[in-house]
């Protein structure tokens, strides 16, 4: 992206002023060289969600953003109903609720080192991964439809886990408002034998070492310690968020001609939120959010059935769990008051500050734990939310290292098993599905998630807490 094209305007953040249609300014919150490196369709897309009714104050990208559909990857827009606010597809991506949450094991690194390669395959073999790949659990559409009012909660009933895991889910495990019939029948049949699996793509099953401290009593209050092994997962609503994206693509395109919303690119399809279709959609994106809160959490079951088995003095509790693509209901301040906004976070991390009445008691001085992924050779981190974060960015932060290159560049570049060699020449163990998914998935695919980590923090957004760093990973 050309640097000339931006008015800096504070540390780390960078603007392009209203023109055109735009109703608000777009910025960027990203160092310099970050900036340099980012694909110049970033910004046409943030001009173009700026262009929105009822947005309030800015169109947002992350350090990580990239290029997406409608909105970019990393992108963060807030809308008022009050105001004519839209709800936009674009704004919540086709794996609604995509998140990680990271759970401590009361093991150490040297606990753990000698039965790496066995957690790897026992993990492997116990946590259904891949494309299409289908769990145990069958559900009828009577019994999805039960998981998509319950998320968590749903999960934890049924025996997957324990009540305590609520209190540190987003939402405390269910998000209120969802509605199984906005769901098509496509979209449940799709998901009936998912709940339980990983997927593919940058999804990933995760055992790492705190590396690195940071923020110590920030750490204290996560539980964090030097070379505590933890384990992370990262995915989403599967099939069922697709299937949702893909259905309302449909029905919001036709909302916006109704209502006469100019639209400039294809994604980016949106309807007021007061709209019977508005409301339609913001239903069904509660759903995909409950329908990934209930997969993590029984994936959270298999991955503590495999350490009670293996390492039985470990004591897998969590830490947090945050999504990274969904639409909710928050209370901001703007203009000088308190607002009920919608805020879109698309590849982009809650990040929300001290004293919030959502965060656990735990965690109301810290601020909410941000995780933020890494890729299968480099580290990933946990930041905890700011107040100053909530003023410049609802509250949100990057949520990964973001890529560098497309897919198919990657394919193009790297061959999985060569990846995968590579990544074993480091003592980083992946079990993967797919060798073409290894390739997609190289390291180098992916943009400096250190660099992107410290651009956060310096722009004020979250602050450092602790790095991690993989031991072994399970891809799709």
């Amino acid at each position: 992206m050309d640097i000339k094209l931006l008015k800096e305007c504070g540390e780390n953040c960078w603007e392009i002023p209203c023109q055109g249609d735009m109703r608000v300014p777009a910025r960027i919150f990203a160092s310099r060289a970050l900036i340099k490196e980012m694909d110049s369709k970033v910004l046409e897309q943030l001009m173009n969600v700026a262009s929105l009714p009822g947005i309030v104050k800015a169109a947002m990208a992350m350090p990580d953003a990239h290029w997406g559909y409608g909105f970019p990857i990393g992108g963060v827009a807030a809308f008022d109903p009050a105001e004519g606010g839209v709800i936009s597809v674009g704004g919540v991506g086709y794996d609604v609720s995509c998140g990680v949450r990271t759970l401590l094991t009361g093991l150490t690194r040297e606990e753990v080192v000698s039965k790496l390669e066995e957690l790897a395959d026992a993990l492997f073999s116990s946590v259904p991964a891949g494309v299409g790949s289908e769990g145990a659990i069958k559900l009828s559409p009577a019994k999805l439809d039960e998981v998509l009012v319950g998320g968590a909660m749903w999960a934890v009933s049924r025996g997957y886990g324990e009540s305590e895991d609520l209190e540190y889910v987003e939402e405390r495990g269910c998000m209120p408002g969802a509605d199984p019939a906005a769901v098509s029948d496509m979209a449940k049949k799709r998901q009936h034998r998912q709940v339980g699996t990983l997927g593919s793509g940058n999804h990933y099953l995760e055992i790492q070492y705190v590396d690195e401290i940071y923020d110590r009593s920030a750490a204290s209050a996560f539980g964090l310690e030097e070379q505590a092994v933890v384990v992370s997962i990262h995915c989403g609503s599967r099939a069922l968020g697709h299937q949702i994206g893909t259905d309302y693509i449909q029905v919001l395109g036709r909302a916006a001609r109704k209502y006469n919303i100019p639209i400039k690119e294809k994604e980016l399809v949106c309807a007021p939120i007061e709209s019977d279709e508005g409301r339609s959609y913001f239903k069904a994106v509660a759903c995909g959010i409950n329908c990934a809160l209930a997969n993590r959490q029984v994936l959270t079951h298999l991955v503590r059935q495999v350490f009670d088995r293996l390492l039985p003095k470990a004591q897998l509790q969590l830490i947090y769990d945050v999504s990274h693509n969904t639409c909710k209901v928050e209370e901001h301040e703007a203009g000088g008051a308190k607002r009920r906004l919608f805020v879109h976070r698309k590849g982009a991390t809650r990040a929300f500050g001290p004293g919030r009445s959502e965060l656990p008691p735990r965690y109301r001085e810290a601020g909410q734990p941000v995780i933020i992924g890494g890729t299968m050779g480099t580290a990933s981190y946990i930041l905890a939310g700011s107040a100053s974060g909530e003023e410049l960015t609802w509250g949100s932060a990057c949520h990964g290292a973001g890529r560098a290159m497309s897919r198919r560049q990657a394919l193009k570049r790297w061959k999985g098993k060569k990846v995968l060699a590579e990544l074993a020449h480091q003592g980083i163990i992946v079990r993967s599905a797919s060798m073409r998914g290894a390739a997609e998935e190289a390291p180098g695919a992916y943009k400096d998630v250190s660099q992107v980590v410290d651009a956060t923090h310096a722009a004020g957004l979250a602050r450092k807490v602790a790095r991690l760093r993989p031991l072994a990973c399970v891809k799709g």
